[in-house]
């Protein structure tokens, strides 16, 4: 007994030492070598620190060297082991069939849900929320200093038309089923991390279904509004030098009796449109793309464009990724969907205050569609004086004019 442990001492020194040779002659800067290539302990601890690695040292290691010997062998007897083959599907160079059809049914392994996971439930939500409640507090410090914008004028009973019937439905059509796609939206992206711990899960499963058909259909009423909103005022929200004058002035929010002309849309009311017609218009596609993932897949294409430009790669370095897993198509798009469904509901919640509390006589505008005749001249005294001119010219005549 005692010399057979011997012998396997000394087995053991001259392996040990074989090794030693062995990754000396290799590079001792290998950090892989001892592993004979294999992922080191540093790589787990970088990924989980959320550090990018470079991964060719397995993406690579498919047993592609042999594509004959890798097709169809999905087990240990094959000329690829199992770890390739799960390698490959991993990183999508295998190639699979399934007895199911579908887009997606080729996709045995996806590589990038857990960083999608992490970014929603991490940093998308933190920061959403910290974007929301930094514009409220905005809101809540502009009312406690400046107060409600009231008439400066004395009030002179008469009242003009503003809005017509079909304007005011358009912009409480979008204004409507926006607030129902905002609450829905935001019940369902972070419901599961609020809601559902005090709720319960059964509770929290019915109401999230509810709202997913709620915001899955009130979507199509809000794209039908916002097209109907850009068509009728597109021509009255056109840039122009008197926006840039009324810009100067603060369009004469934070001072008392200031009151810079404008026509019928001010500079505030231009971007307030702009900014509903391109965040509406971006996130309606997205939506689209989520509602029908397998036929509107929209990042791909979109990254093709973008990396012709050359920016991605001077900006990060590489290029955006031009092929994508029907997975990866939805999770960029939920992603996109809910970042600029944050910044949208900021800009909602300005539009709201200024349109309500903030502003006397605002609301009328859109509530009857009349405003007090000296408020139109104080806050939109270059459309006022047309109006007044073409109902002199045409008094029969209802709709009202730039």
């Amino acid at each position: 007994m005692t010399r057979l442990r011997l012998l396997l001492s000394i087995l053991t020194i001259c392996l040990v030492s074989t090794m030693g040779v062995a990754q000396e002659a290799t590079g001792s800067n290998d950090t892989r070598a001892a592993t004979g290539g294999a992922q080191t302990l540093e790589d787990i601890m970088a990924r989980q620190r959320g550090e990018k690695i470079d991964d060719t040292f397995r993406r690579d290691a498919t047993g592609q060297a042999n594509v004959e010997g890798l097709i169809g062998q999905l087990g240990t007897r094959g000329v690829a082991s199992d770890s390739e083959v799960y390698r490959a599907l991993r990183y999508g160079s295998a190639t699979t069939s399934t007895s199911a059809r579908g887009p997606v049914a080729g996709v045995l392994i996806q590589d990038n849900g857990m960083t999608w996971l992490t970014f929603r439930e991490g940093p998308l939500l933190k920061y959403g929320f910290y974007a929301l409640g930094g514009m409220l507090a905005v809101i809540l410090l502009f009312f406690l200093l400046r107060g409600k914008i009231r008439i400066d004028g004395e009030k002179t009973g008469r009242k003009i038309t503003r809005f017509v019937g079909i304007e005011r439905f358009a912009h409480w059509t979008l204004g409507i089923s926006f607030i129902l796609l905002a609450l829905t939206g935001l019940f369902l992206i972070a419901g599961r991390n609020f809601i559902m711990p005090w709720m319960g899960k059964e509770a929290y499963a019915t109401i999230a279904l509810a709202g997913k058909w709620v915001h899955n259909n009130v979507a199509w009423a809000f794209m039908i509004a916002l097209v109907m909103v850009f068509v009728m005022w597109v021509v009255h929200n056109i840039p122009n030098m008197t926006d840039l004058r009324w810009l100067a002035k603060g369009g004469g929010l934070f001072s008392k009796g200031v009151h810079p002309p404008a026509h019928k849309f001010n500079a505030g009311q231009k971007i307030i449109f702009w900014s509903v017609i391109l965040l509406g218009f971006s996130i309606s596609l997205s939506g689209l793309s989520l509602l029908f993932p397998f036929e509107i897949p929209t990042f791909a294409k979109t990254f093709v464009i973008l990396n012709a430009t050359g920016l991605p790669e001077l900006i990060m370095g590489t290029p955006l990724p031009e092929v994508l897993s029907p997975y990866q198509e939805m999770q960029y798009s939920q992603a996109w969907h809910a970042i600029v469904a944050f910044a949208f509901i900021m800009i909602v919640i300005a539009h709201i205050y200024l349109g309500s509390v903030g502003m006397e006589g605002a609301f009328d505008a859109m509530g009857t569609g009349d405003v007090e005749e000296q408020w139109a001249k104080e806050h939109h005294s270059l459309w006022y004086e047309k109006e007044m001119e073409r109902t002199k010219s045409a008094p029969d005549q209802a709709t009202p004019a730039e």
